[in-house]
């Protein structure tokens, strides 16, 4: 069950990496709140179609490569000039791709960071102005469990969402003088359509079920839920957080 937050009707909230997964989750987990939704991802189909369940006028969709940082920083502006207002970013947008470290190249280095940090950072510069505008408002960056346990085949993720936790410390202190709380989400290991696909085999299923405190897996609803509290005026007095939601998980592999 969602809980509903008053305090979020009408409010403007543009979310990265949009159309599938978590993020679609909370697309459509916003849009029941009554916020107004700006989405972005690179799966211009994914997007369209999600784009199309919603309720005409309340949501819109960009087709963006997040690591062309002028149209990602231009897709924020539009959508905060077409909403009057930004009241909350999400910045989800992940590539949880595997490469063993002797693999890896400096450009398979960069492009894992240009996704995976370096979007983060951009499109909070851009929306930092838009949201300084408002009594009350929240970035919310997407980390991962992984950035604090570390994961085998893995050092640029690891590394870039260890770097997501620095960057949400040092930008609550910028911006919380304007009344911008600035926190890092770090799920552990998601139930969604591409995880169980590509990386949660059942073997992996299995294994976390066992090293888990609760007994059950991580739905994508479950980490919308926590968004949704830090973007409303419940989590008013919270920021520079790095919250986990992992189950209680013990794995480090």
């Amino acid at each position: 069950m969602t809980a509903q937050y008053s305090c979020l009707r009408d409010k403007a909230v543009f979310i990265t990496g949009g159309a599938t997964g978590i993020g679609a989750t909370m697309v459509r987990t916003f849009v029941q709140q009554g916020c107004r939704v700006a989405f972005i991802d690179l799966n211009a189909q994914a997007g369209a179609n999600l784009l199309a369940e919603l309720p005409a006028g309340q949501a819109r969709f960009t087709a963006i490569d997040v690591t062309d940082v002028t149209a990602l920083q231009q897709a924020i502006a539009d959508a905060a000039g077409h909403w009057g207002r930004l009241d909350v970013l999400v910045n989800n947008v992940a590539n949880d791709q595997r490469m063993p470290t002797a693999q890896v190249t400096p450009a398979n280095w960069r492009q894992c960071h240009a996704v995976n940090l370096d979007a983060a950072f951009f499109a909070t510069q851009v929306a930092l102005p838009f949201l300084q505008q408002q009594s009350s408002a929240s970035v919310i960056n997407f980390s991962s469990v992984v950035a604090v346990t570390g994961k085998v085949d893995m050092a640029g993720y690891v590394t870039a969402k260890a770097g997501l936790i620095g960057l949400t410390k040092a930008l609550a202190r910028e911006a919380g003088g304007f009344g911008v709380r600035v926190n890092a989400v770090l799920p552990g290991w998601v139930r969604t359509e591409r995880q169980l696909n590509s990386w949660f085999t059942p073997e992996q299923q299995q294994r976390w079920l066992e090293e888990s405190a609760l007994k059950r897996f991580i739905q994508p609803e479950d980490v919308a839920n926590l968004a949704l509290f830090l973007a409303s005026e419940q989590s008013v007095m919270i920021t520079g957080q790095a919250i986990q939601i992992d189950g209680g998980i013990s794995l480090s592999d």
